[in-house]
């Protein structure tokens, strides 16, 4: 089993940064594929960004590449997300997912162990 716990979430102008932090439990994580999805007002829920195990390879959506970067640090138990010139249509509840089998990451049944999700609100 394994807990998730997203921060970093908060309000903030167009153009601005923000870094999430996804803090997990348990003695497996370094094992798990994680990745970050976002469900925005009367969206669906949709991926944003995977990393492998290891840390060597990452997958972005289309909407984010080049301006958010995935992060891991298994010594910590941690994934970031580093959120760059935000967007108004980035504004949305981002959760944190962890997936064991580590061979899928862009659809959310993908994954097994969800966080509560912390609120990004990015103002025009």
């Amino acid at each position: 089993q394994v807990q998730l716990v997203e921060s970093g979430g908060g309000l903030v102008q167009a153009g601005g940064s923000l870094r999430l932090s996804c803090a997990a439990s348990g003695h497996t994580f370094s094992r798990y594929l994680m990745g970050w999805f976002r469900q925005g007002p009367g969206k669906e829920r949709e991926f944003v960004a995977a990393v492998s195990w290891s840390g060597v390879n990452t997958y972005y959506a289309d909407s984010v590449k080049g301006r958010f970067t995935i992060s891991r640090d298994n010594a910590k138990n941690t994934v970031y997300l580093q959120m760059n010139s935000l967007k108004p249509e980035d504004t949305a509840v981002y959760y944190c997912a962890a997936d064991p089998s580590g061979s899928y990451y862009r659809e959310s049944y993908d994954y097994d162990y969800w966080g509560q999700g912390t609120q990004v609100t990015v103002s025009s």
